[in-house]
């Protein structure tokens, strides 16, 4: 099954740092894929975290969420075929489910989404 996988997630404490990830499962995440991260809490719409272009289009440009501008980045290692977010200065509304997607189209950007691949999300919870 082709799919996205996340890592990362789990429980911190506010003001605290996770780092996620995101990798495939079945196929290979390549460096002109566009990757979106999201996250839903519970009772909650689904919210556009950050983004990052594929190597085919806008060359790596990122987009992030404004509540989350400043502490989050995203980054990826196209060596290791993973996209990764670097969360920082944690607080309790960060947490959610966190899901990464996929726009597996050479040339495409955070513009103009489209999601071609999901994954099954990571828990973060911020509490004390």
């Amino acid at each position: 099954q082709l799919q996205l996988v996340e890592s990362g997630g789990g429980l911190v404490q506010p003001g605290g740092s996770l780092r996620l990830s995101c990798a495939a499962s079945g196929f290979t995440l390549e460096d002109y894929y566009t990757i979106y991260w999201f996250r839903q809490a519970p009772g909650k719409e689904r919210e556009g975290v950050s983004c990052i272009s594929g190597s085919g289009g806008s060359g790596g440009r990122t987009t992030y969420g404004d509540s989350v501008k400043g502490r989050f980045t995203i980054s990826r290692d196209n060596a290791k075929h993973r996209v990764y977010l670097e969360m920082n200065s944690l607080k309790p509304e960060d947490t959610a489910v966190y899901y990464c997607a996929a726009d597996r189209r050479y040339g495409s950007g955070c513009q103009d989404p489209r999601y071609d691949y999901w994954g099954q999300g990571t828990q973060v919870t911020v509490s004390s």
